[in-house]
């Protein structure tokens, strides 16, 4: 049975959902201050369907543009106060498209 999207996840289920170890979503929440599960007793972690897409959000730009830990926390901190918490803003993905068009140029640059 699956959870409806507006569930909140343990740590486990949002660690198997973005593929990447528990430990990872850990040490995320150390460098991210933006990123606030919610903790109940002993610790459990629940994470809140906007720390989920906060979370896709790290994790695209960490392993799928490339960006390093400074590079995504220097980028959150920009935009992350306008942008809303409950549904990404459109312009979100098109910003992702021309970031990494955006980076795909600079490679070509940096091999001439």
């Amino acid at each position: 049975m699956r959870k409806s999207a507006q569930a909140f996840r343990t740590i486990s289920e949002a660690a198997d959902q973005l593929n990447v170890p528990q430990h990872v979503l850990r040490f995320w929440e150390t460098k991210f201050p933006q990123l606030k599960p919610l903790k109940r007793g002993g610790g459990r972690r629940y994470y809140r369907p906007e720390d989920i897409a906060l979370l896709k959000r790290i994790s695209d730009l960490l392993y799928t543009q490339g960006y390093t830990i400074k590079g995504v926390q220097r980028l959150l901190g920009e935009t992350e106060p306008e942008l809303p918490l409950a549904e990404p803003a459109l312009e979100e993905s098109g910003l992702a498209s021309v970031l990494a068009e955006l980076e795909e140029i600079a490679g070509e640059l940096r091999r001439l």
